[in-house]
């Protein structure tokens, strides 16, 4: 993987007209059907559900970006909770959840932009993004438009999924995009606790099959001009519910993502932050 070229800004503004335009007309004037409706009454059968820590410590980024993100999900969930998605619907993030504004309530809170931690309206929202597309994964819903991170921006700290397993958004052009091609209807429940932010797919009747998500060829390669990359393949693994049998695995994604530390001085950082915290406990 090569350094990322850098744009001219006219580029890069001319680009971005284009493909707003493009993206309007494909949401309001298009003959997609779109998911839009919320229903209060939650559906009986629960396919998947997952949770991850609303405030973390993260090297370099204020506690108050935390704490607006808290905000930002809360509002972007009220447009989501209850969602339902029938066969052949597609839900899109942003089309359903509108332009993250403070007009609305929206804060500035963490965005990450060229492998940096910036402040922006709306920011944080990728925590509910990585949500939904990880839950995702665990059920039949086919993931139609779905953009990896570009940048390995912090080292793993206390990581539950493998590397590369979320999905990234901004408005309005990096969307996630889900079709429901199956015969049964789909139903998104999301929450903010206290200290989670909790999401389920819930269904009208279950599923067959049960998923299992793994990666592959895991390795932080150093390049020519000097940085290292982090790459990796996604699998995931379809099961017979009833007998446990494999009954196939699926290539979901590659990535390739240029890391913003160096991965050697932070593996031995990690090693030596475990073999404290061991001796602190034999003493």
């Amino acid at each position: 993987m090569s350094q990322k070229r850098k744009r001219s800004k006219l580029r890069v503004m001319v680009g971005e007209i284009y493909y707003t335009l493009k993206k309007y007309y494909y949401w309001y004037l298009s003959r997609t059907n779109f998911a839009k409706k919320l229903e209060k009454k939650y559906l009986p059968v629960e396919i998947f559900s997952r949770q991850t820590i609303l405030l973390r410590r993260l090297k370099d980024v204020d506690m108050w970006m935390q704490k607006n993100k808290v905000i930002n999900l809360k509002i972007a969930v009220k447009n989501l909770n209850g969602l339902v998605i029938e066969p052949g619907q597609i839900f899109s993030f942003w089309r359903q959840i509108g332009r993250p504004t403070k007009s609305k309530g929206y804060l500035k809170g963490m965005v990450l932009h060229n492998g940096k931690v910036v402040s922006g309206v709306g920011g944080g929202l990728c925590q509910l993004s990585n949500l939904i597309y990880w839950m995702t994964l665990h059920t039949p819903l086919t993931v139609i438009e779905h953009w990896r991170h570009s940048y390995d921006v912090f080292p793993d700290s206390g990581r539950t999924q493998p590397f590369g397993s979320g999905a990234t958004v901004a408005y309005p052009n990096i969307d996630l995009q889900i079709k429901n091609n199956t015969k049964q209807k789909f139903q998104l429940f999301l929450k903010v606790t206290d200290t989670h932010l909790v999401g389920k797919w819930l269904s009208d009747k279950p599923i067959e099959f049960q998923y299992k998500i793994l990666e592959k060829d895991s390795e932080f390669k150093m390049n020519w001009w000097g940085g290292y990359t982090r790459n990796n393949k996604i699998f995931r693994k379809v099961i017979d519910k009833n007998t446990g049998k494999e009954l196939r695995e699926e290539f979901i994604t590659e990535n390739r993502a240029i890391t913003m530390y160096n991965p050697l001085l932070e593996s031995k950082e990690q090693k030596m932050q475990h073999h404290n915290s061991k001796t602190k406990n034999e003493i």
